[in-house]
């Protein structure tokens, strides 16, 4: 053992030597990396395009501007949307490099018009489940846009004004006017968030006689309802929501993710508890349309 010992002993101070006599090591620099230019420019995430009807634009600072539209004009909704933009949203609030988000309409207007007809027989379980899914599951990605989000409005906000309700702020120039065109005066329950954003920015009781009794409201009327924030010159609501954006991004990234998600966690158990159960009761009043037209249809040909 003592033999052992002394030569581990005389091992070590061998190295030692050695490690005296050549100096230490130096560590070689890596050779600098020459960024290409195709590696040095910054790859348009395949998202953005996508979703043809949500055009998607990001500045350098991290802003992303999306656009509702129908082959870059006023945007009218249908069923094609409504699958799609499911993935739309939940790959914008994967995105880190989106800093702010703003949604904002094409052609002077939030979305005006509906494409009933695409969704089918909604009066068929099969079609309306699927209905029922993708009506959720887009203001829940929407909500789970983990950064600020700004709503700027111009023209007609007629149709799914619950997706702008999601915004942190809502913007609208002079000139826009917020309705629910669809719904009751179309003969089917409010149930697709709708009530339930409003009701959260607007108070229940206004919410609910308005939406009873639909008809348009100025964009003024809105600001005193506490559901815009700001009004400003006809087509100024997007320059207004830049120069928000670019304020905010003033603050360190964590405090502007996290103030979003603090600020939006109220709406967003609200919409977890109601929506689902508000488009099942849409999904009834709306089968019990297309009953109803159904008899109308054969009563009319006896």
């Amino acid at each position: 053992m003592d033999r052992m010992i002394r030569i581990g002993v005389a091992s070590f101070a061998l190295t030692l030597g050695l490690i005296s006599a050549v100096g230490p090591a130096r560590a070689q620099a890596p050779a600098p990396v020459r960024a290409t230019p195709a590696a040095a420019a910054v790859a348009r995430p395949a998202y953005f395009d996508a979703t043809p009807s949500l055009r998607m634009e990001r500045g350098a600072d991290g802003v992303l501007v999306v656009t509702f539209n129908t082959r870059g004009g006023p945007f009218r909704f249908s069923a094609v949307e409504h699958a799609a933009f499911v993935d739309a949203f939940a790959a914008i609030g994967r995105d880190r490099d989106n800093k702010v988000v703003i949604l904002t309409g094409a052609g002077g207007d939030w979305i005006a018009d509906i494409d009933f007809a695409s969704f089918g027989d909604v009066s068929d379980p099969d079609r309306w489940s699927r209905v029922h899914d993708e009506g959720t599951q887009v203001l829940e990605n929407l909500l789970n846009i983990r950064v600020p989000v700004i709503c700027a409005v111009e023209g007609r906000a007629w149709v799914h004004t619950e997706y702008c309700l999601t915004a942190n702020v809502v913007v609208a120039g002079h000139g826009a006017t917020f309705h629910d065109a669809p719904h009751f005066a179309g003969g089917i329950v409010p149930g697709d968030g709708i009530f339930t954003a409003w009701s959260y920015w607007a108070g229940p009781g206004r919410a609910q006689a308005w939406l009873l009794s639909p008809a348009p409201i100025s964009a003024e009327t809105a600001r005193d309802w506490g559901v815009v924030a700001e009004v400003t010159a006809k087509g100024g609501a997007v320059a207004r929501a830049r120069e928000l954006a670019a304020a905010w991004l003033r603050a360190p990234e964590v405090t502007r993710r996290d103030t979003r998600v603090h600020f939006v966690q109220p709406l967003k158990e609200r919409i977890a508890r109601e929506t689902g159960y508000g488009l099942a009761l849409e999904g009834a009043s709306a089968a019990a349309l297309v009953k109803a037209g159904r008899e109308q249809t054969r009563e009319q040909g006896k």
